[in-house]
């Protein structure tokens, strides 16, 4: 049976207590358990203080045969930082600015930009798979959606992992591949209607909303939107079409990250559950989130395991 865990970002000591807490050890710099596997969700990069362990304890389950791990947002662009663009000889994938830069600065000041140390980790984040559809259960990093589950086909080798010529194809704004990772990594977006708009949390002027795409009552643009709670009243009631949505068809449960919840951790649905649970959060309040699954096709509250952001671990 397999233990998933949501988002880390850096946060080793949290990540140690909740393997603990899930009666795993450190055996030989390697933490297992004699009956189980960790699944992660990504996002192991960026805000935390210590992504360098955070990488080195999930890459050696990965590597020893005692987890499986999907590709965040995260592990995308900080590949996309490192890759040179093919046709803009000075600029790289992500391109390298200040807003960019800000998101990724502690990730490189940690692991040291250029580095051994960081071309291995770049290379390890490559390996990730998009997806897992496993025999009991599906791990996406941010939303499964059949169309681009079935696109990503196009640009993956057979263990789900995107091919060498397919990082530049996903980068470029307006393409398929671009379209397909921003849904499966970073969430479902919709247009608002025209006039329209919000401001981000950095007062980026947006017209477009991320959205909860397993939702399946209460189709408006508000309720559906997931924007800053001071944005809420710019969202309108409007209906929104529900094709637009990608559903879910509940033949197995599917795990998810990215969403920074808060609260006490729950399933979504029957069939869906967010692991994402804030401990990079500004607020004291976060935790690091885990579900026991035991092969139950419905989801139940009481598997779900936590470490605390505010509780102090060794």
């Amino acid at each position: 049976m397999y233990d998933l865990i949501g988002d880390i970002h850096g946060y080793a000591s949290k990540l140690k207590a909740l393997l603990t807490k899930m009666d795993y050890q450190e055996i030989d710099g390697v933490w297992q358990h004699p009956e189980r596997k960790v699944i992660f969700l990504g996002d192991f990069a960026d805000r935390g203080p210590e992504q360098v362990e955070t990488v080195r304890i999930a890459r050696s389950m990965v590597e020893c045969g005692n987890a499986l791990a999907v590709m965040g947002n995260h592990e995308f662009n900080a590949v996309c930082w490192a890759m040179p663009d093919p046709e803009n000889p000075k600029e790289y994938l992500r391109r390298h600015t200040t807003k960019n830069q800000g998101q990724h600065q502690a990730f490189l000041d940690q692991v040291g930009e250029g580095s051994d140390q960081y071309k291995s980790m770049i290379e390890w984040f490559k390996t990730l798979p998009v997806y897992l559809d496993l025999p009991d259960l599906r791990v996406v990093h941010a939303c499964w959606h059949p169309k681009y589950l079935e696109a990503i086909g196009q640009f993956t080798d057979d263990k789900n992992r995107l091919l060498p010529e397919a990082w530049e194809a996903s980068s470029r704004e307006g393409s398929l591949a671009y379209d397909t990772i921003e849904t499966l990594l970073k969430g479902l977006e919709i247009p608002l209607p025209p006039g329209h708009y919000f401001l981000d949390k950095e007062n980026n002027k947006r017209t477009g909303v991320r959205t909860r795409w397993w939702q399946t009552e209460k189709l408006t643009y508000r309720d559906l939107a997931m924007v800053p709670g001071s944005e809420i009243d710019k969202i309108p009631h409007n209906p929104v079409e529900a094709d637009i949505l990608p559903g879910y068809d509940g033949e197995k449960p599917v795990f998810v990250g990215h969403y920074w919840l808060k609260g006490e951790p729950a399933p979504l649905s029957d069939h869906i559950a967010c692991l994402d649970y804030s401990v990079a959060g500004g607020d004291r309040g976060g935790k690091l989130c885990a579900y026991r699954f035991d092969g139950s096709t419905i989801l139940n509250s009481k598997n779900f395991r936590w470490v605390e952001k505010s509780q102090s671990y060794k």
